[in-house]
């Protein structure tokens, strides 16, 4: 995987923790709910990273990118899956994790967003 960077950017956030209980996925979760995926195959190497996108950003960036195609195993349309070796550039990818992540978050309350950005256990 080209992304070597991924896994510390993500555990930086505010509340993220990770959990590899399901399918051989690595998700990376706020507050319970996930908003980014690492999908390992048989041999624990990375074939998607999987996030949630605004529709209709997804679908442009489907239009742009060869890369990026409709979430692995997830609703076609808010999730989408980057292959790990492509061509998305990683600055792309960073902006990309920051929405999932802010996407996320804000299906919480205001209260339980809170907590979560100020670390609190909830």
């Amino acid at each position: 995987m080209r992304y070597t960077w991924l896994d510390d950017y993500l555990m930086q956030k505010p509340g993220v923790t990770k959990n590899t209980e399901n399918w051989n996925w690595v998700r990376y979760m706020i507050g319970g709910k996930m908003f980014l995926a690492v999908c390992l195959d048989d041999n624990d190497k990375p074939y998607y990273i999987t996030l949630k996108l605004e529709p209709t950003e997804g679908d442009l960036l489907r239009q742009q990118y060869d890369d990026i195609v409709p979430g692995f195993y997830m609703n076609k349309i808010h999730w989408n899956s980057i292959k790990p070796d492509g061509e998305v550039p990683d600055d792309l990818l960073k902006v990309l994790v920051d929405k999932s992540y802010a996407l996320v978050l804000s299906g919480f309350s205001k209260k339980k967003q809170q907590e979560i950005l100020n670390g609190k256990r909830i």
